[in-house]
């Protein structure tokens, strides 16, 4: 299979996350079209991202004369208006776009791209809120939702397993969760083992699932 991580990649809507998105992406070296249907928000990106254009892109022909269907993976960032994001989605299913990811501004916007045939819908919002509430709520430093039941998160160690090689702690069978890897202080991140002592200025990158993430977290 070919490696299409550099592949170009079109971006629709060049809202705050499209433009973040493409931004980004560019930054990474990927060649980048950027399409959004206002002139001044358009004006004001020329020149930092590769391709750049005004157009309408409920507009088939529109997409059509910019070379959308010659690309692999489209982004959908259109979030606002619920109507363009929803007939640009069927659209780009027409030009048969084999990547698709959208933005979903609701649960049933979500479901409404997904059944257009859009193989990857995203909800920024909803998952930046989410992370954030773990942040605030807990001791977590950081938090990442790899799977709907899933999630790593970086944290400091637990009082009651500083001291204690991780082989002897029985913190996989007590809390359901692994220890991945240890940061000590002015260190780099290494893998965890058995023999690994935690100190209490170590940073920890522990998975496991969410619910026994977040009662492991609760952990003085």
């Amino acid at each position: 299979m070919a490696d299409i991580r550099n592949d170009p990649v079109v971006v629709i809507g060049l809202g705050r996350f499209g433009t973040s998105l493409a931004l980004e992406l560019t930054r990474r070296g990927t060649e980048v079209l950027a399409i959004d249907h206002r002139p001044k928000v358009v004006q004001s990106l020329a020149g930092q991202i590769t391709h750049i254009a005004t157009a309408d892109a409920t507009d088939l022909e529109a997409l059509r004369q910019l070379g959308v269907p010659d690309f692999y993976r489209a982004v959908l960032a259109i979030g606002s208006d619920l109507e363009a994001s929803i007939l640009t989605a069927s659209l780009l299913v027409e030009l048969e776009i084999d990547d698709i990811w959208a933005k979903a501004v609701t649960r049933q916007h979500g479901r409404i791209l997904s059944r257009l045939g859009v193989k990857h819908v995203v909800f920024p919002e909803h998952d930046m809120g989410e992370r954030v509430a773990h942040l605030v709520s807990g001791r977590l430093l950081d938090y990442m939702e790899v799977d709907e039941d899933f999630a790593l998160v970086k944290t400091r160690p637990p009082r009651d397993y500083v001291g204690t090689p991780l082989g002897r702690s029985n913190l996989r069978r007590k809390y359901g969760v692994t220890i991945v890897a240890v940061k000590s202080p002015g260190e780099r991140f290494t893998y965890a083992t058995a023999d690994t002592e935690l100190t209490y200025d170590d940073v920890i990158i522990v998975s496991g699932s969410t619910e026994e993430i977040e009662r492991f977290a609760e952990l003085p």
